[in-house]
């Protein structure tokens, strides 16, 4: 087997064992031999690639062109004409299937089930990394950098599985398939250069011997297993419990889920196969069952998300000031409130029944006079701390919030924005919702209704957005979870103007005997507040099957919401109940409560998205994109096709027999020497002979031996041609060139042979060709010119001599 064979092999297998990794992320993980049957087809198609005389660099892009077939034949293969040929319904099929692997990415905790968007994602990333190993490792022969793809693989995997028990095998088996590669790519270099027994330790090209090399890498990959069984696992502080700093979800101790963000908290909350418990309180409030506790308050629709508002929290007072609205009129209870929070509710916020009126916790914890949101500072967090509350339990009647009078400036000013990108359809919808409403609390009643009423569907399969497209996309296919509800209702009570706001926190939980009550990560809620003068902030419950509706909306005498003329979109089949169906993961408490989800439904029967490629400004973006690229690899194919033209395949053999080569060859080998140094920084000088010129290089780019010695022959050869009454038989002179070039590479350091390599000086040669081009294109007009003058001119004397003469 030969050496470069020899590498392809340990480059595929260093992926596949790298992939394992990947394993405890997927369930069932069937998807794995799909995997490894493209790693060896990359390895098969860039060893065919290597064999054909192409430049190296398109063996590259002709196996990220074959590695995407395979994986449309893979995985879109009916969407393909004649099953084999790809074409526009391929790609659009191909698009959607990827979509819904990134909606499940969000919507799965680990392990995922093995759905065939998040296989498309899992198993075209290895085929991926597949291809950036084989071309670092095998065609640009850099076995060591293979090692940065590889690690980005290793990292993911790991970091997604987390804890699994199987850690230390997964990078036993990582770092064993690195070694492996390494040591082969060292025999390689052995077999070429030869080994030193004696001396530095060096071989003859500078390279450390690898024996040593290998007996490191075995010594701290054995070490790297051992010491954690030894100090014990080390946390690094990145990850915490539930809400805790990241930017996504995962699983974190007792199952928590981290994020800052709460709606990404939230998502990642109802997703939760574990439904972790996050805390426990005790309250002596009248109707504890319908308590809900507030964390925040989403008060800004910016026209990409609801979010925070311009906030100017203070110390947390002893007594929080009056809320804002609440009149004499409407007599509250007071509610004392004790809460013990989890180790897995490591949150920023405090979860509280609104509005709290006090708080007594220990740590650092600012309070918003605003939103009444109490938050963590500098890093404090809620995981762990017992806390009291006091807060007020505000009822009013209906005939109070329907002779509620114009809310203040203020709140109009802050809590009616709307952004200019919100379709109009929402504003619409919620006029004819409301036909013939003439108060507010019966339109946002109407509202309230209008969600409950069966035309929509609970899902936790849909996208967690809160912006203007996802309303719009949410009101169509009348499916979504909590979020889309209030914030949809929120964006509509907006439009009638109703100042409102978007609410997340905690449903009451579940009763655990007497006041006491637990709250699990499935309580995870979200909820429109509206604003009416004399109660203030109001609670409203559009999510049909969650929580429960306050008392206030229980107004028996209410009108009936009207129907939109705009019938709605055609829900996916098995989907017209309103209730969410019930899941083989939920309990049976959860299960007769309503609150398992449907976490299998599909995308709205008959829709059609359009492909990007029928997107006139992606197809744009595109051509521009290419020709980009196009301009920036030109100098780089130019000075390929170049060296290959002057020194041909390349394929020869060491002590390859003489041959009778032309004076055209000799100087164009000599050329390429000159240029390639030229590339890496040594201009060239034609005021020396070519044995000077190499004595140059040598000094200048710090040769090694053998390499000093090939340029030194081709130097001879070129002599030889230009001085020489007779040339005798010569080698070939392409060996010693490119060993000359690599000894050049070695000492031009990574800046330089990365310029040498994008953009070559030696193009400057096109430019002088040009310019004499130029020249004698000009030179070559003159003269003509010159000649078609005098022959006008002669024609003209002729034609004067017979009158001179007459004269």
């Amino acid at each position: 087997m030969t050496t470069r064979a020899k590498l392809t092999l340990f480059a595929a297998l260093a992926t596949t064992l790298v992939m394992f990794s990947l394993l405890p992320v997927l369930e069932p993980d069937g998807w794995s031999m799909h995997a490894v049957l493209l790693v060896a087809a990359v390895g098969a198609i860039g060893a065919g690639l290597r064999r054909l005389p192409i430049p190296r660099i398109l063996v590259l892009p002709l196996q990220l062109l074959a590695v995407v077939y395979l994986v449309m034949l893979g995985f879109v293969q009916s969407s393909m004409a004649g099953g084999l040929l790809p074409g526009p319904r391929a790609l659009d099929a191909l698009g959607s299937v990827l979509a819904q692997g990134g909606t499940d990415i969000q919507d799965y905790a680990i392990p995922a089930p093995a759905t065939a968007g998040l296989r498309l994602i899992v198993v075209g990333s290895v085929a991926l990394i597949a291809v950036l190993v084989d071309a670092l490792a095998v065609t640009y022969r850099r076995a060591a950098a293979a090692g940065l793809p590889l690690l980005a693989l290793y990292s993911v995997g790991t970091g997604l599985a987390g804890d699994t028990g199987t850690a230390w095998l997964w990078f036993l088996l990582a770092g064993g398939g690195y070694l492996a590669l390494l040591h082969t790519e060292g025999q390689d270099r052995i077999s070429r250069w030869g080994r030193v027994f004696h001396g530095t330790g060096r071989t003859a090209s500078g390279a450390t011997v690898t024996h040593g090399g290998r007996q490191a890498g075995v010594v701290a990959l054995a070490v790297a297993l051992l010491v954690p069984l030894v100090v014990g696992p080390v946390g690094l502080g990145l990850v915490g419990g539930y809400g805790n700093g990241g930017g996504g979800g995962g699983s974190g101790p007792g199952g928590g889920v981290k994020s800052l963000s709460p709606v990404v908290a939230l998502t990642a909350g109802l997703n939760n196969r574990d439904n972790t418990v996050l805390f426990d309180y005790v309250t002596d409030g009248p109707d504890a069952a319908e308590m809900y506790l507030r964390v925040a308050a989403l008060d800004e629709f910016d026209g990409v998300e609801w979010k925070f508002g311009d906030q100017d929290p203070v110390a947390v007072p002893p007594v929080f000031p009056p809320p804002d609205g609440l009149s004499s009129s409407v007599t509250p209870d007071t509610v004392h409130t004790s809460v013990k929070v989890t180790d897995s509710l490591a949150s920023d916020w405090l979860p509280m029944p609104y509005p709290a009126t006090s708080v007594k916790v220990a740590g650092r914890w600012r309070f918003d006079p605003v939103t009444r949101m109490v938050s963590g500072e500098n890093g404090q967090k809620s995981n762990g701390l017992p806390y009291e509350v006091t807060s007020l339990n505000v009822q009013p009647t209906a005939d109070q919030l329907r002779a509620a009078g114009q809310a203040p400036k203020d709140i109009t000013d802050r809590y009616l924005r709307l952004p200019d990108n919100l379709p109009p359809e929402v504003k619409a919808t919620a006029q004819q919702v409301t036909a013939g409403r003439n108060n507010a609390y019966d339109r946002a009643l109407a509202l309230q209704t209008w969600f409950t009423s069966g035309q929509f569907t609970y899902s936790t399969k849909v996208d967690a957005g809160t912006g203007p497209d996802a309303i719009r996309k949410f009101l169509d296919d009348r499916q979504g979870f909590c979020v889309h509800f209030a914030a949809t209702m929120a964006a509509m009570a907006r439009t009638l103007n109703i100042p409102a706001r978007v609410a997340i926190g905690f449903t009451p939980g579940q009763e655990m005997g007497g006041r006491n009550r637990q709250v699990r990560s499935m309580d995870y809620h979200a909820w429109p507040e509206l604003y009416f003068p004399g109660s203030g902030w109001t609670r409203f419950e559009p999510t049909p099957s969650r929580g429960s509706a306050p008392v206030y909306t229980r107004d028996k005498n209410a009108p009936e919401p009207a129907t939109p003329t705009q019938e709605p979109t055609a829900a996916p089949t098995g989907t017209a109940s309103a209730a969410p169906s019930a899941d083989a993961s939920c309990d049976a408490k959860l299960r007769r409560a309503g609150e398992c989800g449907d976490d299998r439904q599909s995308a709205p029967a008959g829709t059609v998205q359009p492909g990007w490629w029928q997107d006139p400004a992606v197809l744009a973006s595109l051509a521009l994109g290419a020709l980009l690229l196009a301009l920036l690899a030109t100098p780089m194919v130019w000075r390929a096709r170049i060296r290959s033209r002057r020194l041909g395949t390349g394929r020869y053999r060491a002590g390859a027999e003489r041959a009778d080569l032309t004076d055209a060859q000799v100087l164009a080998a000599w050329q390429e020497l000159i240029d390639s140094a030229w590339d890496l920084g040594i201009p060239p000088d034609d005021a020396r002979t070519p044995r000077r010129t190499v004595q140059r290089l040598t000094e200048t780019g710090d040769l090694g031996t053998a390499a000093a010695e090939a340029a030194g022959r081709v130097a001879l050869a070129t002599e030889q041609v230009m001085y020489a009454r007779e040339l005798g038989p010569l080698a070939p002179l392409g060996p010693d060139v490119r060993t000359a070039r690599e000894g050049l590479k070695a000492g031009a350091g990574r800046v330089g042979r990365a310029r040498a390599v994008l953009l070559p000086a030696s193009m400057l040669r096109i430019w002088w060709r040009a310019a004499d081009r130029v020249m004698a294109a000009r030179q070559a007009v003159r003269e003509r010119t010159g000649r078609a003058a005098q022959a006008v001119r002669a024609l003209a004397a002729r034609a004067v001599a017979p009158l001179r003469r007459r004269r």
